[in-house]
């Protein structure tokens, strides 16, 4: 089974800054959309930014200005760079493919920003 192995999470103070990664062993990303899911302890799970193969972003209200996604294709690698985080941006971070494939479910990597 293939899966997404997401890194960089920690924990941070409230304006701090975290860069996410994502690799994708044996998945070739180039060829899909991507995207940064959250999910925080008794949430729903949100969406918070994806990238299109062509490389154009989208980003939810509640992250837009903060966070910037990319990817390097010669690396099969995500990133989520965040910045002036917030507490309401605790969570586990996880990528995926657009449309989400339960396939490729990762970890995760917590965040967790302090006030």
């Amino acid at each position: 089974q293939v899966q997404l192995v997401e890194s960089g999470g920690g924990l941070v103070q409230t304006g701090g800054s975290l860069r996410l990664s994502c690799v994708a062993p044996g998945i070739l990303i180039l060829i899909y959309a991507m995207g940064w899911y959250r999910q925080a302890q008794g949430k729903q799970r949100e969406l918070v930014a994806r990238i299109s193969s062509g490389g154009s972003t989208t980003y939810a209200d509640s992250v837009k200005g903060r966070f910037t996604i990319s990817r390097d294709n010669a690396k099969n690698t995500v990133y989520l760079q965040m910045n002036s985080l917030k507490p309401e941006d605790t969570a586990v971070y996880h990528c995926n493919v657009l449309p989400l494939s339960w396939e490729y479910w990762g970890q995760g990597t917590q965040v967790t920003v302090s006030s």
